[in-house]
């Protein structure tokens, strides 16, 4: 099984206010890890979601695209606390201000989260709100850590977030433990520019590789494409532009997802086998990711394709 682990949420949007002065917002689904976790079951992996979900109506609502996707729920009782929400409201020239409520996706305890874990696990990702605050920081290392006893091959996508973290050098600095545990490690461009925007993308990946176990370090780029890097060679790729372009929500966490499929299914998704990759190796994963990613750059919304859908880009 994979095992994705992190927040879930609702993102409440408004549009800009109308004559009367009423807000009107839409809620979505969303949250990194819980976008990954679809990605990931869409494209034929057996995987399951850590993450406590509401009793409230959200957390229904939530439990509905995983459901879809056949994405396992791996925490079974839902919780008391209500379903934390990012609130994103428009002003007239559609310009975004962001306020997070946290509160269900940090409503658990270590001995719940690791007894919820499978006894064997291919992969557990990770990210996103994991590594905020001290006391989840403490917590969810110590389940990582389980996940590695019972054969894991540990990836992060961090997803910096500064709006969200009140000491942002204290955050660096437990972001850095899980980085140490991690084998795979993707990155956006602008995340590296919030961690350290003095070094050049080619000294953050240089450093990322030196670290205990990363073996593997992809970076996004948004419109420029993907790089991806390892002892062995580098490479980069273009992002695949669909027919009908929706909005870019998710296209990270699908193109995670996509990368991480495709590894897996080629026998590379293995510590010691990462570093291997060369050039021509790393060039192909990044086309496959990019192809995820575009489809679901497709619709509006995070709404990762199939891999029927994949299948039949990367045959024409």
């Amino acid at each position: 099984m994979f095992v994705v682990s992190g927040e879930s949420l609702i993102d409440l949007v408004s549009e800009p206010r109308g004559a009367d002065g009423s807000i009107v917002m839409q809620a979505h689904q969303g949250g990194s890890p819980y976008n990954c976790a679809i990605a990931l079951s869409k494209l034929g992996n057996d995987t399951g979601f850590l993450c406590p979900i509401s009793k409230d109506g959200f957390g229904s609502y939530l439990l509905e695209p995983l459901d879809a996707a056949g994405v396992t729920p791996l925490l079974k009782e839902r919780v008391f606390a209500p379903t934390t929400l990012a609130v994103v409201t428009l002003d007239a020239q559609r310009k975004a201000q962001y306020e997070f409520y946290r509160n269900a996706d940090h409503a658990f305890t270590e001995a719940g989260l690791i007894a919820a874990l499978p006894e064997q696990i291919e992969v557990y990702q990770t990210g996103g709100f994991c590594p905020i605050l001290p006391e989840d920081a403490a917590i969810w290392l110590q389940v990582i850590k389980a996940a590695i006893a019972r054969g894991a091959t540990i990836t992060i996508d961090p997803n910096v977030r500064p709006s969200l973290v009140e000491d942002f050098e204290g955050y660096k600095q437990r972001l850095s433990q899980f980085l140490d545990l991690a084998h795979l490690v993707k990155v956006s461009e602008e995340d590296l520019a919030e961690l350290d925007a003095e070094k050049s993308i080619e000294q953050h990946a240089a450093d990322l590789l030196a670290r205990p176990n990363c073996e593997l370090v992809v970076v996004t780029l948004g419109e420029k494409g993907s790089r991806a890097f390892t002892a062995a060679g580098e490479a980069r790729a273009d992002i695949y532009s669909p027919p009908f372009f929706g909005d870019t929500v998710g296209a990270g966490d699908s193109l995670m997802a996509g990368i991480l499929t495709w590894l897996h299914e080629a026998g590379d998704l293995k510590p010691g086998r990462l570093r291997q990759l060369d050039s021509a190796a790393l060039a192909t994963t990044l086309r496959f990711g990019a192809v995820v990613a575009g489809l679901n750059c497709a619709e509006q919304g995070c709404k990762p394709p199939t891999r029927a859908q994949v299948d039949a880009v990367l045959a024409a």
